[in-house]
């Protein structure tokens, strides 16, 4: 059995807000600051990571 990578966004701003994209069986809102030092964040609650556009992450 095959385990689905989390989904991944490119982003142009450092700061994120994520809630799932679930509607309402998603999760709390939360907001997310990317580090500029590794360019990316991961949500706490789906994994879901955020990528800043032409960060060190981008590749």
């Amino acid at each position: 059995m095959t385990i689905e990578a989390p989904e991944t966004e490119i982003v142009e701003k450092s700061r994120v807000a994520c809630d799932g994209g679930e509607g309402a069986l998603g999760h709390p809102r939360v907001w997310l600051s990317i580090p500029e030092e590794s360019g990316f964040v991961e949500c706490g609650y789906c994994d879901k990571k955020f990528i800043l556009k032409g960060g060190p992450a981008d590749s």
